[in-house]
């Protein structure tokens, strides 16, 4: 039998291209807005602005459940996350996340194990495979 389903987020479109989202276990609300170049006002994140920061975002949490699991310390990591549009139809062609690694001593296996971790994470598997997604680490050590 499939689980009973509720509702994890309620919205509710404001009115000029603009949507308020809510969580509903925690109550936390984001705004969206339609980017300037699609008529909106660009002043919170657009719907596309949020799926990517969700993949860098996925990704992260993942590295970071490695590390917790491994008695790594990844406290700190920083993220650069650019999207890129495509048109006919307008779509996300491209997000790359540039992964800054806090200057600690990792060793060339932990390295490797949290770059092939962020390619597992579920945003990435369930992005469509035309968005090309590009993962760069910068480890400072």
């Amino acid at each position: 039998a499939l689980p009973i389903c509720m509702a994890t987020i309620s919205a509710k479109y404001l009115g000029d291209l603009r949507v308020e989202c809510t969580h509903m276990q925690s109550g936390t609300k984001i705004i969206t807005d339609a980017p300037v170049d699609n008529h909106g006002k660009g002043q919170a994140f657009s719907p596309t602005d949020l799926c990517a920061t969700a993949l860098g975002a996925c990704a992260m949490t993942i590295i970071g459940l490695y590390a917790q699991n491994h008695g790594v310390d990844v406290t700190g990591a920083e993220m650069e996350i650019t999207k890129s549009m495509s048109a006919d139809p307008r779509r996300i062609g491209k997000v790359e996340v540039i992964f800054t690694m806090p200057d600690r001593p990792y060793s060339e296996k932990e390295k490797i194990v949290m770059e092939r971790a962020a390619h597992t994470c579920p945003v990435h598997l369930s992005l469509h495979p035309d968005v090309e997604q590009v993962f760069t680490f910068n480890w400072r050590q």
